[in-house]
Protein backbone atom coordinates (compact mmCIF):
# COMPACT_ATOMS: atom_id res chain seq x y z
CA UNK A 1 0.00 0.00 0.00
CA UNK A 2 1.71 3.20 -0.83
CA UNK A 3 1.32 7.48 -0.51
CA UNK A 4 -1.35 7.17 2.48
CA UNK A 5 1.23 10.23 3.59
CA UNK A 6 -0.87 12.74 2.24
CA UNK A 7 -4.62 11.25 3.50
CA UNK A 8 -2.44 12.17 7.31
CA UNK A 9 -2.65 15.52 5.60
CA UNK A 10 -6.44 15.23 4.91
CA UNK A 11 -7.09 13.61 8.36
CA UNK A 12 -5.47 17.16 9.80
CA UNK A 13 -7.04 18.84 7.30
CA UNK A 14 -10.36 17.69 8.29
CA UNK A 15 -9.90 18.50 11.79
CA UNK A 16 -10.94 21.93 11.00
CA UNK A 17 -14.26 21.15 9.39
CA UNK A 18 -15.30 18.86 12.51
CA UNK A 19 -14.14 21.19 15.55
CA UNK A 20 -17.16 21.65 16.44
CA UNK A 21 -17.37 18.16 18.12
CA UNK A 22 -14.25 18.53 20.48
CA UNK A 23 -14.82 17.75 23.81
CA UNK A 24 -13.48 19.84 26.50
CA UNK A 25 -11.86 17.96 29.23
CA UNK A 26 -10.51 20.88 31.33
CA UNK A 27 -8.57 24.14 31.38
CA UNK A 28 -8.80 24.83 27.68
CA UNK A 29 -7.92 21.48 26.78
CA UNK A 30 -10.52 19.61 24.15
CA UNK A 31 -10.12 16.12 23.04
CA UNK A 32 -11.79 14.14 20.23
CA UNK A 33 -11.81 10.60 19.10
CA UNK A 34 -11.62 9.61 15.01
CA UNK A 35 -12.24 6.26 12.81
CA UNK A 36 -10.59 6.19 9.72
CA UNK A 37 -11.56 4.25 6.59
CA UNK A 38 -9.34 3.77 3.25
CA UNK A 39 -10.11 1.93 0.18
CA UNK A 40 -8.82 2.50 -3.14
CA UNK A 41 -9.53 0.84 -6.93
CA UNK A 42 -6.01 -0.83 -6.52
CA UNK A 43 -7.47 -2.52 -4.50
CA UNK A 44 -6.04 -1.88 -0.83
CA UNK A 45 -7.97 -1.31 2.40
CA UNK A 46 -7.01 0.91 5.66
CA UNK A 47 -8.64 1.12 9.17
CA UNK A 48 -7.26 3.41 11.42
CA UNK A 49 -8.67 4.77 15.35
CA UNK A 50 -6.88 7.89 16.22
CA UNK A 51 -6.81 10.02 19.76
CA UNK A 52 -6.50 13.43 19.31
CA UNK A 53 -5.46 16.22 21.93
CA UNK A 54 -5.60 20.05 21.46
CA UNK A 55 -3.71 22.29 23.85
CA UNK A 56 -4.07 25.79 23.90
CA UNK A 57 -0.43 27.41 24.08
CA UNK A 58 0.91 31.07 23.80
CA UNK A 59 -2.58 32.28 22.45
CA UNK A 60 -2.98 35.98 21.77
CA UNK A 61 -5.79 38.68 20.72
CA UNK A 62 -5.36 39.01 17.00
CA UNK A 63 -6.38 36.66 14.76
CA UNK A 64 -3.33 35.59 14.09
CA UNK A 65 -2.26 34.39 17.80
CA UNK A 66 -6.41 33.56 19.09
CA UNK A 67 -5.97 29.61 18.07
CA UNK A 68 -2.39 28.93 18.50
CA UNK A 69 -2.22 25.60 19.67
CA UNK A 70 0.00 22.10 20.13
CA UNK A 71 -2.17 19.38 18.83
CA UNK A 72 -1.42 15.74 20.22
CA UNK A 73 -2.68 12.69 17.51
CA UNK A 74 -1.40 9.21 17.99
CA UNK A 75 -3.39 5.43 17.30
CA UNK A 76 -3.12 2.56 15.31
CA UNK A 77 -3.84 1.79 11.96
CA UNK A 78 -4.12 -2.05 10.35
CA UNK A 79 -4.23 -3.39 6.34
CA UNK A 80 -4.49 -6.92 5.43
CA UNK A 81 -0.16 -6.54 5.45
CA UNK A 82 0.40 -4.68 8.35
CA UNK A 83 -0.15 -3.41 11.81
CA UNK A 84 1.45 0.23 12.68
CA UNK A 85 1.26 2.63 16.09
CA UNK A 86 1.48 6.13 14.92
CA UNK A 87 1.86 9.56 17.06
CA UNK A 88 1.84 12.95 15.36
CA UNK A 89 2.58 16.33 17.04
CA UNK A 90 1.41 19.73 15.75
CA UNK A 91 1.98 23.05 16.92
CA UNK A 92 0.64 26.61 15.69
CA UNK A 93 2.60 29.34 16.87
CA UNK A 94 0.55 31.83 14.17
CA UNK A 95 -2.07 31.28 12.23
CA UNK A 96 0.00 30.62 8.60
CA UNK A 97 2.54 28.48 10.14
CA UNK A 98 2.94 24.82 11.72
CA UNK A 99 5.83 22.86 12.50
CA UNK A 100 5.42 18.94 13.07
CA UNK A 101 7.18 15.83 14.14
CA UNK A 102 6.10 12.60 14.74
CA UNK A 103 6.53 8.80 14.00
CA UNK A 104 4.92 5.03 13.27
CA UNK A 105 6.29 1.66 14.02
CA UNK A 106 4.78 -1.35 13.32
CA UNK A 107 5.23 -4.92 11.23
CA UNK A 108 3.59 -6.91 8.75
CA UNK A 109 3.37 -9.75 7.24
CA UNK A 110 2.59 -11.55 3.05
CA UNK A 111 -0.46 -12.90 1.96
CA UNK A 112 -1.39 -14.92 -1.07
CA UNK A 113 -4.93 -13.78 -2.61
CA UNK A 114 -6.27 -14.79 -5.75
CA UNK A 115 -3.09 -16.42 -7.48
CA UNK A 116 -1.24 -12.80 -6.52
CA UNK A 117 1.02 -12.10 -3.58
CA UNK A 118 0.99 -8.96 -1.42
CA UNK A 119 3.94 -8.32 0.42
CA UNK A 120 3.66 -6.02 3.88
CA UNK A 121 7.37 -6.58 4.57
CA UNK A 122 10.37 -8.16 3.72
CA UNK A 123 13.65 -8.16 1.91
CA UNK A 124 13.66 -7.11 -1.98
CA UNK A 125 16.70 -9.47 -3.97
CA UNK A 126 17.03 -10.25 -7.00
CA UNK A 127 17.14 -14.16 -7.69
CA UNK A 128 19.48 -15.86 -9.98
CA UNK A 129 17.45 -14.89 -12.84
CA UNK A 130 18.01 -11.57 -11.98
CA UNK A 131 14.34 -10.81 -10.90
CA UNK A 132 12.78 -9.78 -7.72
CA UNK A 133 11.93 -11.67 -5.29
CA UNK A 134 10.90 -11.38 -1.01
CA UNK A 135 13.05 -12.68 1.78
CA UNK A 136 10.93 -11.82 5.13
CA UNK A 137 8.23 -13.27 7.00
CA UNK A 138 5.13 -12.36 9.02
CA UNK A 139 6.47 -9.99 12.40
CA UNK A 140 10.39 -11.09 11.30
CA UNK A 141 11.59 -7.19 11.98
CA UNK A 142 10.27 -3.61 12.57
CA UNK A 143 9.69 -0.89 10.23
CA UNK A 144 9.69 2.34 11.18
CA UNK A 145 9.69 6.07 10.65
CA UNK A 146 10.40 10.11 12.15
CA UNK A 147 9.66 12.81 10.55
CA UNK A 148 9.76 16.77 10.96
CA UNK A 149 8.47 19.02 8.76
CA UNK A 150 6.74 22.55 8.52
CA UNK A 151 3.17 23.78 7.07
CA UNK A 152 2.18 27.58 5.41
CA UNK A 153 -0.90 27.90 4.64
CA UNK A 154 -3.54 30.98 3.83
CA UNK A 155 -7.54 31.02 3.54
CA UNK A 156 -8.70 34.27 1.55
CA UNK A 157 -11.25 34.57 3.76
CA UNK A 158 -8.89 36.05 6.56
CA UNK A 159 -8.50 39.42 3.78
CA UNK A 160 -12.07 39.13 2.79
CA UNK A 161 -14.40 37.40 5.65
CA UNK A 162 -17.53 35.25 3.67
CA UNK A 163 -18.46 31.80 3.95
CA UNK A 164 -18.05 31.38 0.12
CA UNK A 165 -14.28 33.16 -0.11
CA UNK A 166 -12.75 30.23 1.37
CA UNK A 167 -9.67 29.73 -1.06
CA UNK A 168 -7.48 27.96 0.81
CA UNK A 169 -3.47 27.29 0.24
CA UNK A 170 -0.73 24.77 2.12
CA UNK A 171 2.31 23.98 1.48
CA UNK A 172 4.14 20.99 3.80
CA UNK A 173 7.91 20.05 3.71
CA UNK A 174 9.34 16.87 5.63
CA UNK A 175 12.51 15.57 6.27
CA UNK A 176 11.83 11.75 7.26
CA UNK A 177 13.91 8.41 8.05
CA UNK A 178 12.73 5.39 7.46
CA UNK A 179 14.22 1.84 8.51
CA UNK A 180 13.29 -1.86 8.39
CA UNK A 181 15.82 -3.53 11.23
CA UNK A 182 16.50 -6.81 9.29
CA UNK A 183 18.01 -4.49 6.51
CA UNK A 184 21.98 -3.84 6.17
CA UNK A 185 22.86 -0.73 4.80
CA UNK A 186 22.06 0.27 0.65
CA UNK A 187 19.64 -3.57 1.02
CA UNK A 188 16.06 -2.77 -0.25
CA UNK A 189 12.95 -3.48 1.58
CA UNK A 190 9.17 -3.78 0.80
CA UNK A 191 6.35 -1.99 3.22
CA UNK A 192 2.47 -2.31 2.96
CA UNK A 193 2.45 -4.26 -0.77
CA UNK A 194 4.96 -1.22 -2.31
CA UNK A 195 7.41 -1.15 -4.71
CA UNK A 196 10.09 -2.74 -2.80
CA UNK A 197 12.17 0.25 -3.53
CA UNK A 198 12.79 1.31 -0.32
CA UNK A 199 16.36 1.54 2.02
CA UNK A 200 17.22 2.74 5.31
CA UNK A 201 17.86 6.46 5.26
CA UNK A 202 16.48 9.93 4.66
CA UNK A 203 13.98 11.25 2.19
CA UNK A 204 12.36 14.35 1.99
CA UNK A 205 8.61 14.85 1.26
CA UNK A 206 6.78 18.32 0.35
CA UNK A 207 3.12 18.50 -1.25
CA UNK A 208 1.22 22.04 -2.13
CA UNK A 209 -3.13 22.14 -2.21
CA UNK A 210 -4.94 24.63 -3.32
CA UNK A 211 -8.54 24.37 -2.85
CA UNK A 212 -12.11 26.00 -2.38
CA UNK A 213 -14.04 25.48 0.43
CA UNK A 214 -17.82 25.62 0.51
CA UNK A 215 -20.51 26.00 3.41
CA UNK A 216 -22.36 22.90 1.70
CA UNK A 217 -22.52 19.04 1.34
CA UNK A 218 -20.13 19.37 -1.22
CA UNK A 219 -17.74 21.22 0.70
CA UNK A 220 -14.76 21.03 -1.14
CA UNK A 221 -12.22 20.89 -4.44
CA UNK A 222 -8.67 20.84 -4.77
CA UNK A 223 -5.81 19.68 -6.37
CA UNK A 224 -2.87 18.16 -4.55
CA UNK A 225 0.62 17.93 -5.96
CA UNK A 226 3.08 15.67 -3.68
CA UNK A 227 6.96 15.05 -4.47
CA UNK A 228 9.28 12.22 -3.02
CA UNK A 229 12.84 11.87 -3.17
CA UNK A 230 15.38 9.47 -1.70
CA UNK A 231 18.30 11.43 -0.09
CA UNK A 232 20.41 8.05 0.59
CA UNK A 233 22.76 7.22 -2.20
CA UNK A 234 22.92 4.32 -3.81
CA UNK A 235 26.05 2.78 -6.53
CA UNK A 236 24.52 3.54 -9.66
CA UNK A 237 21.39 4.69 -8.09
CA UNK A 238 20.88 7.28 -11.84
CA UNK A 239 21.17 3.84 -13.93
CA UNK A 240 17.52 3.03 -12.66
CA UNK A 241 16.51 6.49 -12.14
CA UNK A 242 16.52 6.25 -8.18
CA UNK A 243 17.54 9.76 -8.19
CA UNK A 244 14.20 10.76 -9.99
CA UNK A 245 11.30 12.77 -7.68
CA UNK A 246 8.17 10.25 -7.70
CA UNK A 247 5.10 13.01 -8.20
CA UNK A 248 1.59 12.30 -7.34
CA UNK A 249 -1.30 14.43 -8.30
CA UNK A 250 -4.66 14.19 -7.04
CA UNK A 251 -7.88 15.59 -7.05
CA UNK A 252 -9.68 15.75 -4.11
CA UNK A 253 -13.72 16.18 -3.46
CA UNK A 254 -14.59 16.59 -0.17
CA UNK A 255 -17.80 15.64 1.37
CA UNK A 256 -19.33 16.80 4.86
CA UNK A 257 -22.48 15.42 5.87
CA UNK A 258 -23.08 16.83 9.82
CA UNK A 259 -20.53 17.35 12.50
CA UNK A 260 -19.24 13.38 12.75
CA UNK A 261 -18.93 12.57 8.95
CA UNK A 262 -16.26 13.52 6.67
CA UNK A 263 -15.79 12.05 3.06
CA UNK A 264 -13.08 12.57 0.39
CA UNK A 265 -13.25 11.13 -3.28
CA UNK A 266 -9.64 11.16 -4.39
CA UNK A 267 -8.42 10.57 -8.16
CA UNK A 268 -4.65 10.05 -8.61
CA UNK A 269 -2.47 10.44 -11.41
CA UNK A 270 1.64 9.26 -10.95
CA UNK A 271 4.91 9.63 -12.72
CA UNK A 272 6.45 5.88 -13.99
CA UNK A 273 9.94 5.40 -15.44
CA UNK A 274 10.62 4.51 -18.66
CA UNK A 275 12.82 1.90 -18.99
CA UNK A 276 15.19 0.44 -21.65
CA UNK A 277 13.97 -3.02 -21.58
CA UNK A 278 11.06 -4.28 -22.93
CA UNK A 279 10.40 -6.78 -20.10
CA UNK A 280 11.21 -4.53 -16.79
CA UNK A 281 8.36 -5.65 -14.76
CA UNK A 282 10.28 -8.92 -14.14
CA UNK A 283 13.29 -7.53 -13.22
CA UNK A 284 14.75 -6.86 -9.81
CA UNK A 285 14.32 -2.82 -10.07
CA UNK A 286 18.26 -2.53 -10.38
CA UNK A 287 19.02 -4.67 -12.97
CA UNK A 288 16.65 -1.97 -14.92
CA UNK A 289 17.96 1.11 -17.07
CA UNK A 290 16.15 4.17 -17.68
CA UNK A 291 15.57 5.71 -21.32
CA UNK A 292 17.47 8.86 -20.56
CA UNK A 293 16.11 10.41 -23.88
CA UNK A 294 12.33 10.17 -22.26
CA UNK A 295 12.73 9.05 -18.67
CA UNK A 296 9.35 9.73 -17.19
CA UNK A 297 5.85 9.39 -18.19
CA UNK A 298 2.33 10.32 -16.16
CA UNK A 299 -0.31 7.39 -16.09
CA UNK A 300 -3.17 6.85 -13.80
CA UNK A 301 -2.70 5.08 -10.18
CA UNK A 302 -6.15 4.98 -8.36
CA UNK A 303 -9.03 6.33 -7.08
CA UNK A 304 -9.71 6.32 -2.74
CA UNK A 305 -12.32 6.98 -0.95
CA UNK A 306 -11.46 7.96 2.43
CA UNK A 307 -13.85 8.13 5.41
CA UNK A 308 -13.22 10.05 8.68
CA UNK A 309 -15.69 9.29 11.35
CA UNK A 310 -16.09 11.66 14.46
CA UNK A 311 -17.47 10.70 17.63
CA UNK A 312 -16.87 12.07 21.50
Amino acid sequence: MKKITFLIFLLLFAKELLAEDRREIGEGVTASHEFFLLASSLPEIKLAFTERLIFPFLQGEGFLTRDNNINLAFGAEISPVSLNGIVNTVWTPVAFFQLMAGGRIGSGWNIELYDSEFYGIGLNQPDDAGKSSVNGGGFDGLLWEVHTGAVLQTDLSALYPGDWHHVVFRSYHELNYKGYTRAAKGESWFFENDDGENCNGFNYYGNMLVGFQMPVFFNLAAILAEADLYLYDTPQRDKWGDNKIRWTFSGIFGFYAGKMIDLKLIAQCVTQRNYQESNWQDLYYRNRNIDKSNPLRLEFYRIVAALTYKFN
